[in-house]
């Protein structure tokens, strides 16, 4: 019989997706004589270029840290890694966006280093949640054990709870993969997040939109397991125990 719950934080209750699209057209927007949508894609493509070539990439890659949110976290956290990154990443913003601009023929640093200020600040104007997020929840809440199981860096992990203060109410544990040490869908921090819980596998049912790290790891320890596939994608190379396209599908699932 399930008993509890785990949920992946971003693109499952969180649209941090919009978040970021939205940071960068208030950002490149702000640019006189320079096409917005062409700035936005040079710049997430200067900054997809860049966040590989630092040392901090492997690490990143394992906790679970993407390009876009590099951008704009802080990354003030203990250990030797997240000393590196705080170190480098301010660094990252201004010239992920220099090189943006320069790839649209403008040479710039002040503006680059205005803009990769002012996306920060957008980013955090901007918490997106999905339509359903909270009607699910609360119907979930009392009902089962809800887990919180989010890749990521301990500061902007809470920094995204902190602007959205509805969600952290819902759980009654939340599991932070760079303050675990490995990210989804390292088996490790499955097997972490069931100890707090004090459950076992056959009692959960994992609920997230990524198939590579929630869905995988999951599979890898035993359990159950509900895709969010919000936005029609093909499941290539994971099968997940079940498929829907949205929170509330998904709660039919659990209930029956």
């Amino acid at each position: 019989m399930v008993s509890t719950l785990f949920f992946d934080l971003d693109d499952t209750l969180l649209w941090d997706k919009k978040s970021i699209k939205a940071a960068f057209e208030q950002a490149c927007q702000s640019v006189p004589g320079c096409d917005e949508h062409q700035l936005e894609q040079a710049v997430r493509k200067a900054a997809r270029e860049l966040y590989q070539s630092y040392p901090t990439y492997s690490f990143t890659q394992m906790i679970g840290i993407n390009p876009f949110e590099a951008l704009w976290g802080t990354f003030d956290d203990p250990g030797d890694d997240f000393k590196m990154m705080y170190q480098l990443m301010p660094e990252y913003r201004v010239k992920a966006w220099s090189n943006g601009l320069k790839a649209c023929g403008i040479t710039d640093l002040s503006l680059a280093t205005h803009l990769a200020n002012r996306f920060i600040e957008e980013r955090k104007k901007h918490p997106y949640v999905y339509s359903d997020t909270f009607s699910v929840l609360e119907q979930l809440k009392g009902k089962y054990q809800l887990l919180l199981l989010t890749n990521g860096s301990p500061s902007l992990q809470r920094t995204k709870l902190m602007i959205t203060p509805e969600i952290e109410h819902y759980f009654d544990h939340i599991v932070i993969s760079g303050e675990f040490g490995r990210g989804k869908p390292d088996p490790a921090i499955f097997e972490h997040a069931l100890k707090q819980a004090n459950t076992q596998p056959h009692e959960v049912i994992m609920i997230g939109d990524n198939l590579m790290t929630d869905i995988l790891g999951a599979h890898r320890t035993g359990i159950k397991n509900i895709w969010i596939n919000h936005h029609n994608q093909n499941a290539e190379d994971v099968t997940p125990t079940y498929q829907v396209k949205s929170l509330t599908e998904a709660l039919t699932i659990i209930n029956r």
